[in-house]
């Protein structure tokens, strides 16, 4: 009985350490600060996951967007940042006015997600300019 009860609490051990594990190594988007989905606009809120995930991180962290270029083409549009995909400004309340040029934008959306992945690793402003520079400079001039 007594060995039983040792190997039913070994099993229950190792289940609760595997499963720390596995929450331990959540997605960026569990570590960095995001708006509410309910303060989207419904087109938004209805967009594919990834999409709707950078305009609720775009809403939370306007600098960390704000500090990188976007290489689509958008600067034709007026787009200074990659934050103007998102957000064409901040009204007086503070309230974002969005812009909804990342919903069918792709590389919008993929800058946002390699800032939201490396803020989440604590990755400085400079360090998170330079990659996104790096990465996505072969797509086209920024429009910084």
């Amino acid at each position: 009985m007594a060995k039983r009860l040792f190997f039913l609490l070994l099993t229950l051990l190792i289940g609760a350490v595997l499963l720390a594990a596995c929450g331990a190594s959540g997605s960026a988007a569990n570590k960095v600060q995001l708006a509410p989905v309910s303060a989207l606009p419904k087109p938004i809120q209805n967009a594919p996951a990834t999409v709707r995930t950078a305009y609720q991180f775009a809403v939370a962290n306007p600098d960390a967007l704000a500090n990188v270029p976007c290489y689509c083409g958008c600067g034709v549009i007026g787009h200074k940042s990659n934050l103007a995909c998102y957000i064409k400004e901040f009204s007086a309340d503070g309230k974002p006015i969005f812009d909804d040029h990342a919903l069918g934008c792709s590389i919008c959306v993929d800058i946002a997600a390699d800032v939201m992945k490396m803020t989440a690793e604590g990755k400085s402003a400079t360090e998170i300019r330079r990659q996104i520079v790096d990465t996505y400079s072969k797509f086209g001039p920024a429009n910084q």
